[in-house]
């Protein structure tokens, strides 16, 4: 009989590639492991960086790196980027997902999660690993989300519904979302640490 991790590692595996095996945001580009214990998820989705000169610019393509260690699902994944991000919760060695994590949250939901941080439709000021990434987003509230498309569908969309109708351009997708008020009122800012 497979232990729970095990059983949950196989669950995490199956609704992973049934989540994005159609994705045009989000693809599997490498796992480790039987059944894995690392995935290497690439996303395509506007997202900023800092140049060695110190320019900040827009990139399309990012790609993120998962480890479930052996105390999976207690512990949270060990989460990193590999193409840099210039976000308030993403430092050069690790993605800050701590207060979100919880052991019936799916690895599939926390995927989705971090796209739409790199897009800045999610982030959060109040406890950043990168200060000046903080700062850079109270001051252009204007810019952002970096990306505003859908970063994946629901899950039952995934499994054969059909997809929901896009909104219209005028409206905000993420204006249904429950957000956490910020030092600046109507900051879209809900991740974090």
């Amino acid at each position: 009989m497979a232990s729970p991790r095990t059983r949950r590692l196989k669950l995490d595996h199956e609704t992973l590639t049934r989540r994005f095996a159609a994705s045009p945001v989000i693809a599997i580009t490498g796992m480790a492991g039987l059944p894995p214990e690392m995935y290497r998820f690439q996303y395509k989705l506007k997202g900023i960086y800092v140049t060695p000169a110190g320019e900040i610019l827009e990139r399309d393509t990012h790609v993120l790196e998962v480890h479930l260690s052996l105390e999976y699902p207690r512990r949270a994944p060990q989460c990193r980027m590999l193409t840099p991000v210039f976000h308030p919760n993403f430092d050069d060695a690790s993605v800050c997902i701590g207060d979100f994590w919880a052991a019936s949250e799916g690895l599939d939901d926390l995927v989705i999660r971090i796209g739409r941080m790199i897009a800045y439709q999610e982030y959060n000021t109040r406890s950043p690993l990168n200060g000046l990434a903080a700062k850079w987003a109270a001051e252009h509230l204007n810019l952002l989300p970096i990306d505003s498309r859908i970063v994946a569908p629901p899950l039952d969309a995934a499994a054969g519904d059909p997809p929901p109708p896009p909104p219209r351009p005028a409206e905000d997708p993420w204006s249904g979302t429950v957000r956490v008020a910020e030092t600046v009122p109507a900051a879209p800012e809900s991740a974090g640490r």
